[in-house]
């Protein structure tokens, strides 16, 4: 019999951990950490883990592998497989987790991180794996949300489960786009956008020219609170497009497009940036042919680094005083934590200043409050602090890594014959509500269900 359990990201998009069980034994597809509102139980591994036999990682962010230190603390021994751009990333993901969230003790990190690497298999995209000890074999194939996300096909008993990890949308920056699998029985798949679309990548990039003109007008900062993996490197790669393109015109008073001073405000975002330009023979054929006439999307001359602590400060601190127009990229992406925060402390105060979000802000979230109360004038709570809102507030939703409802759809309707079932999962129930409408009318003889199901 073969059956799927979920251990997270079934009533919200966070802590995303899905169990595989054929029989008397199973793997688990990501063993991700639930954030704030959606935090339930905590980190604890809280489901039995005698008969799992392998870890698979869709992708390296955090609500969906910042469990696995406390899997392999509960005595998990098996292999974990992932992409082998994931293997690259996934070390220095989990690393920074663990000095933040998990022990001080610089020891006990490197004896996990030690542990960690003696358990990666690298897979290929495209080839099956046998799991030992287990009828099921798996296929990783790209998933297009960012650089060494996968999608996992499974097979056992003549049955075949597709689960969608995150799915990106076309035309982002960098990535392959994802392709549907040819034929599964159930699809476990995700629905974080299944209530709306993105606006397309042209639009979007616009859109980010005109908010970042506008925001400069008036010599202020531009913060864009961005996570360090993916939306990071997505954004540099549309801004140093824009600065290609526009050169000498003026993106705020007397201060052309390539004088532009553009900062990363993320020793994490840093890393994960190197990685990426280590992994170009993973980057699409769009950012190859960059390459070939001598751009550098991730690497260009406007581009600052900050790195230290003090530096950090020094930078707040200049911002909020000057009145010199900048771009800033801080970690993190929802505001919960990481040096965005200082920045907003910092100014959310000035009407001059503006905060841009690209990405999905989750319920409980710093960053939700401010889309929600931003444009009212109303005030977030950081650090137990209630801050007025002063500073515009905007959102370009296009740059989300996460497909839009248009693509969740092509990608179901795509798989032929379409699957029996087809289980929502990582969405808010607005957004699966939704998505489930929608996939009735296009695929009548499909049983959609949300959340928790039957045996596949």
């Amino acid at each position: 019999m073969v059956e799927v359990l979920h251990h997270g990201a079934v009533r919200g998009v966070t802590g995303s951990c899905h169990e595989l069980r054929v029989n008397d034994t199973g793997i688990l597809i990501d063993c991700g950490l639930f954030q704030r509102a959606e935090a339930g139980a905590g980190p604890a591994i809280d489901f039995d883990i005698g008969h799992i036999r392998a870890l698979v990682v869709t992708h390296v962010h955090i609500d969906h592998v910042g469990r696995l230190p406390y899997l392999l603390g509960a005595g998990f021994e098996g292999p974990i497989y992932c992409s082998q751009p994931s293997a690259l990333l996934l070390p220095a993901m989990l690393e920074d987790a663990l000095n933040i969230g998990f022990t001080r003790d610089k020891a006990l990190v490197r004896r996990v991180l030690t542990l960690l690497a003696s358990r990666l298999m690298p897979l290929p995209y495209g080839e099956w794996q046998s799991i030992s000890g287990s009828p099921l074999r798996i296929r990783l194939q790209r998933a297009g949300h960012i650089l060494g996300s996968a999608y996992v096909e499974c097979e056992a008993e003549n049955r075949r489960v597709v689960f969608s990890g995150d799915l990106g949308a076309p035309h982002a920056p960098l990535l392959v786009a994802p392709t549907p699998p040819p034929a599964c029985d159930l699809l476990v798949l995700e629905s974080t956008y299944g209530d709306r679309n993105h606006e397309s990548r042209q639009h979007r990039r616009l859109r980010l020219k005109a908010a970042i003109e506008h925001a400069l007008a008036d010599g202020g900062t531009l913060l864009i609170p961005a996570f360090s993996l993916g939306r990071t490197q997505d954004i540099l790669y549309e801004l140093e497009s824009l600065i290609a393109e526009f050169g000498n015109e003026a993106a705020a008073p007397e201060l052309p497009w390539n004088q532009l001073e553009v900062v990363v405000d993320s020793p994490l975002a840093a890393n994960f940036t190197a990685l990426y330009r280590q992994l170009k023979p993973f980057w699409n054929a769009e950012a190859q042919a960059l390459l070939t006439h001598g751009r550098h999307p991730l690497s260009f001359e406007q581009l600052t680094l900050v790195n230290g602590h003090r530096d950090h400060l020094n930078a707040v601190g200049y911002l909020a005083r000057s009145r010199k127009p900048c771009v800033v990229l801080a970690g993190s992406g929802m505001c919960a934590g990481g040096r965005v925060v200082n920045y907003l402390k910092a100014l959310l105060g000035d009407v001059r200043n503006d905060v841009l979000f690209v990405g999905y802000q989750a319920m409980g979230t710093p960053g939700r409050a401010l889309l929600d109360y931003g444009p009212r004038g109303g005030w977030v709570e950081l650090d137990g602090e209630r801050y007025h809102i002063r500073a515009r507030v905007h959102q370009v939703s296009g740059y989300s890594a996460h497909a839009g409802q248009q693509d969740l759809l092509d990608f179901a309707v795509g798989i032929v014959p379409p699957p029996g079932e087809i289980r929502l999962i990582h969405g808010d129930e607005g957004a699966k509500a939704a998505l489930r409408q929608k996939l009735e009318v296009l695929l009548p003889a499909t049983r959609v269900v949300i959340g928790r199901g039957e045996e596949a």
